[in-house]
């Protein structure tokens, strides 16, 4: 089930009406840009890092996960349409314009959402970007908890497992907590094609022994939503698991608004018995990549 098998099923559950309407996402990266494909849903934008009260994206990481996630896809006549195209947008920038991120804006951001998930309704958090540290250094631990937090809050966190792959223990934090869902590439082996960057895709066990990644989805040569839209680049691509967390965040989003009484845990339930095995190693696919058509029962 490659992505383009996943789009076109995107493609037919955005036909049967199902596009995320009135789910609440909240996205901690880079920033985001007003770019026309998701400007006017983002519900908040909060900035961690400099301050800034209006939008922007200084690295493009932000913008481009926003697009997977909720873009839909208007700037390309629907060709480059998101997983959720009419889900509500909260932006907390937490990484600066290289893409690198601190504790001390991280875990405030987190605790945002955590404070703020019944004022604006949020039901996923997606955190496309994690540390490499062990899980017994200090700063880990505080990460870890921190998301588990928001899981125990009732909020689906949805994180990137990381590109240190493919060694096994080279899952990223918070990637290792058991609680959330973490996401890695399923378009990476080998390293075929234009923008293939090798099998980059972390691994499990972590060092707790637990099995991750839980899901993957593609995540190599992604076209979504550029923060140069003004200088007439709409899109652009990226590879990462960065890429592949946000496909399942949106999932989640179509699923909820379907079934907005799940919780947390039926949502990861469903996503795990609608998961189609690619035939690679548990440690290397989780579950394996969801099938929107099996998930929300649309045939």
């Amino acid at each position: 089930m490659d992505r383009v098998r996943m789009q076109l099923h995107a493609d037919e559950i955005h036909r049967a009406g199902i596009t995320g309407k009135g789910v609440t996402v909240a996205i901690l990266d880079s920033g985001i840009c007003s770019h026309p494909d998701y400007a006017s849903r983002i519900t908040v934008f909060r900035d961690f890092v400099n301050g800034k009260t209006e939008c922007y994206d200084d690295a493009s990481h932000g913008s481009h996960v926003t697009g997977i996630l909720a873009g839909d896809g208007r700037s390309s006549q629907g060709k480059y349409c998101g997983i959720a195209p009419e889900c509500k947008i909260i932006h907390l920038k937490v990484l600066d314009r290289y893409g690198q991120g601190n504790l001390q804006d991280i875990l405030p951001a987190i605790d945002w959402v955590i404070r703020n998930r019944m004022r604006y309704g949020i039901r996923i958090m997606n955190l496309s970007a994690g540390t490499s540290k062990k899980e017994k250094d200090f700063a880990a631990r505080q990460l870890k908890e921190a998301v588990e937090k928001a899981w125990d809050a009732g909020i689906a966190v949805v994180v990137a497992a990381g590109n240190m792959g493919p060694f096994p223990h080279s899952i990223t934090v918070p990637g290792n907590s058991r609680k959330v869902i973490t996401v890695g590439a399923s378009d990476n082996l080998k390293g075929k094609g234009r923008y293939a960057r090798g099998d980059y895709s972390g691994c499990g066990p972590t060092e707790e022994c637990v099995c991750k990644p839980d899901l993957v989805a593609p995540g190599t040569g992604i076209i979504s939503c550029s923060s140069g839209w003004k200088q007439g680049k709409y899109y652009g691509a990226k590879s990462g698991t960065s890429m592949s967390a946000p496909a399942i965040a949106g999932c989640i989003a179509l699923l909820l608004e379907k079934e907005p009484n799940l919780n947390n845990m039926e949502v990861k339930i469903k996503l795990r018995d609608a998961a189609v095995d690619l035939g690679f190693p548990k440690n290397r696919q989780g579950w394996g990549m969801p099938d929107l058509r099996r998930l929300l029962h649309v045939m």
